[in-house]
């Protein structure tokens, strides 16, 4: 089953490939580095900056039509602001990696038809 669906994508650039190509390719450029600051503040213990990522990531994923991940990134960011359930940010961070790993397979995949 896929996880992105591109509708919301197509709709809001009318259908142009070449911005949906940019917004991919922008897509996939800032996910290592979500996946890489998501690791690091987790290990820092800086839970704040790890929330404020989670944050970030939201709108690549709306876009994307990642919408149970970016729910699951809103979760994360309000739980980092209360302090609040913090044996969950390691499952958190592990799906978010997972689910990205698959999105970027798909968005790759879609490149080569765009």
């Amino acid at each position: 089953m896929a996880v992105t669906n591109l509708t919301y994508l197509r709709t809001i650039t009318d259908g142009n490939k070449a911005i949906i190509r940019e917004m991919i390719e922008m897509f996939l450029v800032q996910v290592p580095v979500f996946i890489q600051n998501m690791h690091k503040y987790y290990q820092d213990g800086n839970y704040l900056a790890l929330g404020k990522e989670a944050h970030k990531a939201k709108s690549s994923l709306q876009i994307m039509g990642m919408t149970d991940l970016e729910a699951e990134m809103k979760t994360l960011l309000l739980k980092t602001i209360a302090g609040t359930d913090v044996e969950s940010y390691p499952t958190c961070i592990k799906n978010f990696v997972s689910q990205c790993d698959i999105a970027v397979a798909e968005l790759k995949t879609v490149m080569e038809t765009l």
